[in-house]
């Protein structure tokens, strides 16, 4: 008589996990993660928070973790509710595990965030259904070496690394090599080498190339360097970027994505390349990354004359200007000002 499978029970499926990591230090914040908490858990999905943040959530049913490289094991997302800085930290705690980053903007600019507050049903219904991709984004591994080539720390970075002087009266000398080739030196504040990711951070700020995502690249951009060759470069993947700075030089240090940072020893060298793993990104919008830039930095899109007859923000597909909370339109107002009596009536701004 052969043997049947009949009344065999059937493997138990682990339940979907959500990790969240929130902005606690605003009630508006703390109250859509919880409503969005509430609406995960009705959906059969195991909410997971941070132990340092579960006082301030109050989420009943929820699975309270450590704040350490364990976090995000197991889970299938982490969902972001805050700015960069936020979606930064989590970055941190999803580094070595298969969860993807979902972020909800809640800050000023949020180029990683995939989603305004508006839309936040619209991304939990997707992630409910499973209705979303995951990028995979170029990350930096950094190694920190003294002056007989043993390395001494090492972090890691998804927007950018920064050799940064650590005396703010003096400049910093370095030498910078490409895989191991002595390039040029100079006197400056500082060298970032950055992600394509980190493109449109720190790198852009000092004046380095907007670069897509889907690029893979690394970036090299000076800092307010004392020399006439200090151009942004942009160089392969997996090219080794070192920055090194000489015994008689100012002190310097490493800061990785302005979160992590190591002191590189006198004479030291700092060298950046491509990490193993890289950082996984849930998208649920199919908007481009162009589309992201024109949302962000209210690019007018429809040539000069145009955007001059029609009136500042008139170029944004969105319903407002996620960078000042607010549109200003012919004839409307600015935070309850005419429009015509805002000064520089071609943009208003946030302080």
């Amino acid at each position: 008589m052969s043997e049947s499978s009949a009344g065999t029970p059937a493997p138990r499926q682990e339940p979907r996990r959500v990790l969240l990591t929130v902005h606690t230090g605003r009630h508006d914040i703390v109250e859509l993660a919880r409503t969005s908490a509430a609406r995960l858990h009705a959906a059969g999905i195991v909410v997971r928070v941070l132990d340092d943040e579960a006082e301030d959530l109050a989420i009943p049913g929820a699975e309270v973790v450590a704040a350490d490289a364990t976090a995000a094991e197991g889970a299938e997302i982490v969902m972001v509710f805050g700015g960069d800085g936020t979606f930064l930290r989590a970055a941190e705690l999803a580094r070595y595990s298969d969860a993807a980053l979902m972020g909800v903007n809640l800050g000023r600019v949020g180029f990683l965030a995939e989603t305004e507050p508006e839309a936040v049903e619209e991304t939990l219904l997707a992630i409910e259904r499973c209705e979303y991709s995951v990028e995979e984004r170029l990350a930096l591994d950094v190694d920190v070496l003294d002056g007989d080539g043993a390395v001494v720390g090492g972090t890691w970075a998804l927007n950018e690394v920064s050799v940064e002087k650590a005396e703010r009266s003096r400049v910093l000398d370095v030498v910078l090599a490409i895989d191991g080739r002595p390039l040029t030196s100079f006197g400056c504040d500082g060298v970032l080498c950055a992600t394509p990711t980190g493109s449109t951070a720190y790198a852009f700020s000092a004046g380095g190339p907007v670069v897509w995502p889907d690029v893979e690249a690394l970036l090299l951009v000076p800092s307010n360097a004392h020399a006439l060759f200090a151009r942004p470069l942009v160089t392969s993947p997996n090219s080794v970027l070192t920055v090194a700075v000489p015994a008689d030089g100012n002190r310097s240090r490493v800061s990785a994505d302005g979160r992590r940072f190591v002191e590189v020893p006198d004479g030291g060298r700092v060298d950046v390349r491509r990490a193993d793993h890289p950082v996984r990104i849930a998208r649920v919008h199919a908007s481009t990354f162009g589309d992201r830039l024109v949302a962000k930095f209210g690019l007018p899109v429809r040539g000069f004359r145009d955007a001059r007859h029609a009136g500042p923000g008139h170029e944004l597909f969105t319903s407002r200007n996620v960078l000042t909370r607010d549109v200003v339109t012919p004839g409307g107002t600015v935070d309850g000002i005419p429009a015509t009596e805002v000064s520089g009536a071609g943009s208003h701004d946030d302080a």
